[in-house]
């Protein structure tokens, strides 16, 4: 009688060292993608977050993020995030609007968004108050929330600025403005 099972040419030792390294490879990619749980936490902070509208209206401050799924800064920024969520859970909403979700296109429009990742800074209110263009660090976050959450002026950040008040007359400038505030931006074209 012949032997029907082809000889595979691994002997024993061989067979364990390939079970060991598919083991250490299938353990090595499950740590990789976040362990168990694959959720990252920009889109845990995204699902979680509330609506913009709700978070404008019920009287706390409010850190809007736009970003994406494939930016890499606004990956390595959300651990930060998700830590100032944390720390200011009940004094400080935290949204995050996807900029590949058609349903924000009038948020990218109104806040002008160009480029990620971009945070738009509320007061209690639900009025505009900054907006930072760029990756920040945890200390810089902190920065920032804290100044909403103490109704502050906002930290002198590079890439941080404050929101115009246009409430104000056509012509008129504010005695404490310096004179090139009524100076043409890098992006007037006329």
């Amino acid at each position: 009688m012949t032997n029907s099972t082809p000889n595979s040419g691994l002997g024993p030792s061989e067979r364990l060292l390939l079970v060991v390294l598919a083991a250490l490879l299938a353990a090595g990619l499950l740590w990789f993608r976040g362990g168990l749980n694959p959720e990252a936490p920009l889109e845990r902070l995204a699902r979680q977050s509330l609506d913009l509208p709700v978070a404008l209206r019920n009287g706390k401050p409010t850190l809007v993020e736009f970003y994406a799924d494939w930016c890499d800064a606004c990956r390595t920024m959300a651990p930060a995030m998700e830590t100032i969520e944390a720390q200011h859970r009940g004094q400080l909403d935290v949204v995050l609007l996807n900029v590949d979700n058609p349903r924000w296109q009038p948020e990218l429009e109104r806040y002008d968004v160009n480029g990620i990742p971009q945070l738009e800074l509320f007061n209690a209110a639900g009025e505009a108050v900054g907006r930072s263009i760029g990756a920040r660090s945890l200390n810089e976050l902190r920065a920032l929330s804290s100044a909403l959450i103490a109704r502050e002026p906002l930290p002198a950040l590079a890439g941080v600025g404050a929101v115009s008040n246009l409430s104000q007359p056509a012509g008129e400038v504010a005695a404490a403005e310096p004179a090139t505030a009524t100076m043409a931006g890098p992006r007037s074209h006329g």
